[in-house]
């Protein structure tokens, strides 16, 4: 891990399009609580932001990876973009769009990454997606080029990573027993095909369930029990690989 004893670097990713949200609220207490604590923190509030949830190849500008579609007769002479490719090449060769090229600086700065939102249709909404799909590139995150993927020497190794999820059912919908099953399970892409895939260490998720309609004591209890959590951002022990359905 990082050395953080004289206070981490901790990157809170939100995605909720009101500012007077919960997850608005959850964001900013967290910033408070962690700056209070010594931590350095930046914030990348992606609503805010007007965030592009869109790959295209305006990400990549001038790069050169695009294959020519002889095969495609209808296309002619044009080219065709290859996003992994594409991505590789304009990363390597410090050539992304600059929006990219900036969240990119503050992972790389961070000890830590928080993702902040709603669970939406059992998934991060589509404009944190789009900063996954768009910062996480070929050459930066995985790739030929860098070292393996899930070991201690994975390009964004060293890193912790947190959810911290709101949705509206009770908690029991979640469970083994449960309608929509184990969170583990429905979070299982984010936990194991982003920060354990890119080499971050993903710690057991937070989460606030019932969030339509929070009545002003439970969102006391809910912003205590997320310091708690805060405060052991890194000293908690990492979740272990577990694949879904096996718990």
């Amino acid at each position: 891990m990082k050395e953080t004893d004289h206070g981490g670097k901790i990157l809170v990713v939100s995605a909720h399009p009101e500012p007077r949200s919960l997850n608005a609220a959850l964001t900013a207490f967290a910033v408070d609580h962690l700056r209070a604590a010594g931590h350095e923190v930046r914030v990348s509030d992606l609503y805010a932001m007007k965030w592009k949830a869109t790959v295209d190849a305006d990400d990549f500008p001038d790069a050169d990876a695009f294959s020519d579609t002889d095969d495609v007769p209808d296309l002619g002479a044009d080219r065709r973009l290859h996003v992994m490719d594409a991505s590789e090449e304009a990363t390597l060769s410090g050539r992304l769009s600059p929006d990219i090229a900036a969240e990119q600086d503050k992972l790389r700065w961070s000890d830590a990454v928080i993702l902040q939102f709603p669970m939406w249709w059992f998934s991060a909404p589509a404009i944190l997606k789009g900063w996954i799909d768009r910062v996480f590139t070929s050459g930066f995150a995985y790739g030929p080029k860098l070292p393996p993927p899930y070991g201690p020497d994975a390009p964004l190794s060293g890193r912790r990573a947190l959810l911290s999820v709101t949705y509206g059912a009770h908690e029991r919908s979640f469970s083994d027993q449960g309608i929509h099953g184990r969170i583990e399970d429905v979070l299982h892409p984010l936990q194991h095909g982003l920060f354990r895939f890119t080499g971050m260490a993903p710690l057991r998720p937070f989460t606030v369930p019932e969030a339509n309609a929070l009545p002003a004591q439970r969102f006391a209890e809910a912003r205590e029990a997320y310091g708690r959590r805060l405060d052991t951002l890194f000293t908690s022990e990492p979740v272990p690989f577990e694949a879904p359905g096996r718990g």
